[in-house]
């Protein structure tokens, strides 16, 4: 769609339209399509003559009579908001992907800025959709517990497990349940973000070992090459864990959660969904399964808003063949 006409293009125009000029000649001056040139002059001028004046004058007349179209009033681009609203997408993540699925039809795109504005219009309404936002959570607490045997830290993990330069390569923690009964076995892979989760009746070692073992086992091996886990003592059967899923195990330095930044801030986003105190033991797995599903089909900006799942079927479709 061409951009509207300024005041210095139309001081072009008149000039040369009254040297005679044609329309053509003035397109390729302005770098415009000559019918843009014809349009402006039916609709600004005054039969044969074209002043630059008058004409901008008549245009920010029609532009101020023209009645206000908000982007969100056109029932497609509202119901692509509502869509990913109601998948907890972020407003940067929704106004990324219309911009990434419609990059030719301007129409179909939307800002972030713009989503946030209506959303804190909507009178009745409002609290439903902020209910889909996230908000930021309390800062996590120091790990005091004690030390795990054999714990390799990550000091030793290959500089291309650090450059995120490979598949494969995955964060691991736990999110804690309601007076520290069961919770989740979090996993997420450092290139494409992608998440892998299971509900635990308890966090001993023995069991979160054979959940992990459970969620990458059926992956080929290209896609589990190493683990970098929190200094839970849930983690510490990670020796056997190495030798079953035959990949290289470190741990993080006590109190530097930002070196499983991937993991960290997903365990973020599902308390979006399990807040704390959630009590793991009246969440189905289906119910863990689906919010897993959900983060996985949602775009991130830093993959240009293609989401986990895409960027891991494309690396390694086998692995998600049915």
């Amino acid at each position: 769609m061409a951009s509207q006409l300024i005041r210095e293009e139309r001081a072009v125009i008149s000039p040369m339209w009254f040297a005679g000029h044609s329309r053509r000649a003035i397109a390729r001056r302005l770098g415009r399509h000559p019918t843009t040139v014809g349009r402006e002059l039916r609709r600004n001028g005054d039969g044969d003559r074209y002043l630059a004046m008058a004409a901008q004058a008549q245009a920010e007349q029609r532009r101020r009579q023209r009645p206000l179209v908000r982007k969100l009033d056109q029932p497609e681009v509202n119901a692509l908001v509502r869509r990913g609203l109601a998948r907890y997408w972020s407003p940067d993540q929704i106004a990324g992907r219309s911009h990434l699925e419609f990059p030719q039809e301007p129409r179909r795109r939307v800002s972030h800025q713009t989503i946030y504005t209506w959303i804190r219009a909507q009178a009745e309404d409002r609290s439903h959709w902020e209910q889909f936002l996230r908000f930021g959570g309390r800062a996590p607490q120091a790990d005091s517990r004690g030390q795990i045997p054999q714990r390799v830290t990550i000091e030793g993990r290959p500089d291309v497990v650090n450059r995120r330069a490979r598949f494969g390569d995955w964060e691991g923690d736990t999110v804690v349940g309601r007076q520290h009964r069961g919770g989740l076995v979090t996993l997420v892979e450092r290139q494409s973000g992608f998440l892998k989760a299971a509900k635990l009746k308890d966090r001993r070692a023995p069991r979160v070992r054979q959940k992990i073992e459970r969620l990458l086992g059926d992956l080929p091996a290209r896609l589990r090459r190493s683990m970098t886990f929190d200094n839970g003592k849930e983690f510490s059967d990670h020796a056997r864990l190495a030798q079953r899923l035959g990949c290289a195990v470190s741990f993080a330095r006590p109190y530097r959660s930002w070196e499983r930044g991937s993991n960290e801030n997903t365990n973020g986003l599902l308390r979006q969904f399990f807040p704390k105190k959630t009590d793991f033991q009246e969440i189905s797995h289906w119910e863990v399964a689906q919010t897993v599903d959900l983060l996985n089909s949602r775009p991130r900006q830093r993959l240009g808003y293609r989401t986990p799942q895409e960027v891991l079927v494309r690396a390694c479709p086998v692995a998600f063949e049915n």
